[in-house]
């Protein structure tokens, strides 16, 4: 059995073991329900582990690359508006919602009990929990929502880009974070499972945009995250915008163009970035 510190490291809760130890220590850190004390103690890969926020620190590192993103795609509205997080996980991205107003946040993950403990009780969040967001309906959470996050492993948005649209309101926005090692297929990546090539990053970048345009979605951003993957993957966040079919014409030609203009786009800001 793994230690405590190296599972909080696995499952994205901590950033090392060092920072697993502090999490500890601050008495942050629950196993089924009870205060953890140890970094070695030994746990199962099926035990509930949670970890409470605390000031400024979301509950997980992907808050912080959620809490970026919204600060890149200036323009995003969050206060006031019910949204959905799919692939919740520990709850990143919920915790970020939540500290910028949303009015309630629905929680989905295909697994099991990994939601923080404090954001589980949190009235506003609705949590859904063994439910796969690549056959969410609407009706599976209670109707469509205004802002629809995604952090989503081992899937690629492709696959969940009309469940995901759906599951939003016309005029509603997607924010998108894409993970190159989901989408460009295993023959392509390192044995570290890392993607380390430019050209790579940006064909996983125009699958998924090219998976939104043929749906009717219109792009309104594209920007490479503040902090890279737990492994060093290098990744992206879409700000899709679902349009209204009554007032916006559906555009059917010229989707390789647009995407060739994003990802020149998006190029220029990585070269920048160096």
């Amino acid at each position: 059995m793994p230690r405590l510190d190296q599972e909080l490291l696995r499952r994205g809760l901590a950033r090392s073991r060092t920072h697993a130890a502090a999490l500890i220590a601050e008495g942050r850190v629950e196993i089924e329900g009870s205060t953890a004390s140890k970094p070695a103690a030994q746990v199962t890969a099926r035990e509930r582990i949670a970890v409470s926020s605390s000031g400024s620190e979301y509950v997980s590192r992907a808050g912080h690359k959620l809490a970026g993103a919204l600060e890149a795609l200036a323009g995003i509205a969050v206060e006031g508006r019910r949204c959905l997080d799919a692939g919740a996980s520990t709850g990143g991205f919920t915790d970020v919602l939540l500290r910028r107003g949303a009015s309630s946040v629905v929680a989905v993950d295909v697994g099991h009990g990994q939601l923080a403990s404090n954001l589980r009780e949190d009235p506003r969040v609705q949590v859904h929990e063994g439910l796969n967001v690549r056959h969410l309906h609407p009706s599976d959470i209670g109707g469509r929502v205004e802002l629809c996050v995604a952090d989503l492993s081992f899937i690629s948005l492709t696959l969940v880009m009309a469940a995901l649209s759906g599951a939003t309101e016309h005029d509603g926005d997607l924010v998108l974070m894409v993970k190159p090692q989901f989408e460009v297929g295993r023959e392509r990546l390192s044995n570290t499972g890392v993607v380390t090539s430019d050209s790579e990053r940006l064909r996983a970048v125009g699958n998924v945009l090219c998976s939104a345009l043929d749906l009717g979605l219109k792009i309104e951003n594209v920007v490479p995250s503040t902090l890279p993957g737990q492994d060093g993957n290098l990744e992206f966040f879409l700000w899709i915008k679902v349009p209204n079919p009554d007032s916006v014409p559906r555009i059917e030609t010229g989707r390789d163009e647009v995407v060739a203009e994003w990802l020149a786009t998006l190029a220029r800001t990585m070269a920048e970035g160096r």
